[in-house]
C-alpha cells in the first residue's frame, strides 16, 4: 500500500482489502508536505503537480483540515499545480491571534503569494468547502484581481427564514463554540475517535474516509489524545451575521464563481438554489452531486471530483 508515512499510524492502519483502488492510487501520487510562515504564523500545506502548471488552491471547512482534499487533489496533479492548506488554528497550522474573517481573507491571499501561486500567467482557482468558502469570499472582496475564480463547495446558503428554522431546531451554524472551553483529553485513541462527529451529523458512504479524517483531526498529548484545532478559532464576533448575509455576498463577490453541493445537503438545498437565483446569481453554475450530503467528499468522492474537474477545466479552457 503506497500511503505516505504521515498518513498512517498504528491507530489508523487500514486493511488494504477495504480500500478501493482509486484511493490507493490517489494517495500514491507524489506530494510535498511542509510548513510556511504567513504574516508571522506557521501554516501547514500539501502540494501536488508541477509548480509551472496553472495553480489551484484548496482549503477546508470549520474544524476540519486539508486532508479532506488529500484524496481529491491528486486527480488534478497531471495538469495543475494544486496546494491544499490548513486554516490557521486548525489541522497542523498554528493559531493566528485575533483571527476574524477579514484576517482569514488576508491569510488566504498571503498564503497564495507565499507559495508562489500568484506568479503564473493564469490566476489561481480557489476550491473551498463550507466555512472555507466564506474565507474565499473575504479574499475575493479583499483582492478581486488575485484569483481566477472560486468553486464554492456546500457552503451554508439559506434564505433568512430558512436559516431561522435551521437554528430553531437547535442546530448551530458553522463556527459556533466557546473559545474559553479547553479541550477534553481522552485516555486512548479509541475513546477520542468515538467523539469525532460531523457537523451537521450525517452518515457517510465511505466510512474509511471518515476514519482517515478522524485520525488526522486528533493529536497525542503525553499519554492522552485531544483535538488538533484550537478553541481560539471560536473567538469571533460576527459568526451570526456572517451566515445571514452570506447569500447576497456570494452573489456580489467579484470574479467567476461556481457552486457544487450535495443533493441531500441540509446547508445548501433546492431552496438555496432558488434563493441564489433570486438574489441575482443567474450566471453562477450550480451543480448537485447525487446522493451526497454536506461532507460530499466523504459521501461521493469520485462524483465530487468529476464535478470539480468539469468546472476547473471549463474555466481553464475559457481563459
Amino acid at each position: 500500500m503506497n500511503l505516505a508515512t504521515s498518513d498512517i499510524a498504528p491507530e489508523w492502519a487500514p486493511d488494504p482489502s477495504v480500500l478501493p483502488a482509486w484511493f490507493i492510487d490517489a494517495m500514491a501520487v507524489p506530494r510535498e508536505e511542509g510548513f510556511i510562515t504567513v504574516d508571522g504564523v506557521r501554516m501547514h500545506y500539501f502540494r501536488w503537480g508541477n509548480p509551472a502548471a496553472p495553480p489551484v488552491l484548496m482549503t477546508h471547512g470549520f474544524l476540519s483540515h486539508a486532508r479532506c482534499f488529500a484524496f481529491v487533489a491528486p486527480f488534478f496533479a497531471h495538469d495543475y499545480h494544486v496546494v491544499a492548506y490548513d486554516l490557521s488554528g486548525m489541522g497542523d497550522s498554528d493559531v493566528r491571534p485575533d483571527c476574524d474573517m477579514a484576517a482569514r481573507g488576508r491569510e488566504m491571499v498571503g498564503f497564495a503569494e507565499a507559495l508562489g501561486l500568484l506568479g503564473h500567467a493564469r490566476k489561481p482557482i480557489v476550491v473551498t468547502h463550507s466555512f472555507g468558502s466564506a474565507v474565499a469570499l473575504e479574499a475575493l472582496e479583499l483582492a478581486p484581481a488575485t484569483f481566477g475564480g472560486a468553486v464554492i463547495c456546500d457552503m451554508m446558503v439559506l434564505r433568512p427564514s430558512e436559516l431561522e428554522k435551521y437554528r430553531s431546531d437547535g442546530r448551530t451554524s458553522p463556527g459556533s463554540g466557546d473559545p474559553n472551553r479547553p479541550h477534553r483529553r481522552y485516555p486512548d485513541y479509541l475513546n477520542a475517535r468515538a467523539r469525532y462527529v460531523l457537523s451537521p451529523p450525517q452518515p457517510v458512504a465511505e466510512p474509511f474516509l471518515m476514519d482517515y479524517m478522524a485520525y488526522h483531526a486528533l493529536r497525542r498529548e503525553g499519554t492522552n489524545w485531544t483535538w488538533k484545532f484550537s478553541p481560539a478559532v471560536f473567538k469571533r464576533d460576527n459568526s451570526q451575521r456572517l451566515w445571514l448575509e452570506i447569500g447576497p455576498r456570494l452573489v456580489a463577490a467579484p470574479g467567476r464563481k461556481a457552486i457544487i453541493h450535495g443533493e441531500k445537503s441540509q446547508l445548501f438545498t433546492r431552496d438555496s438554489c432558488q434563493y441564489v437565483r433570486e438574489l441575482g446569481g443567474v450566471d453562477i453554475p450550480i451543480i448537485a452531486v447525487p446522493e451526497a450530503r454536506h461532507h460530499l467528499m466523504l459521501d461521493q468522492p469520485l462524483a465530487f471530483t468529476a464535478a470539480l474537474r468539469a468546472v476547473i477545466e471549463g474555466w481553464s479552457k475559457s481563459d
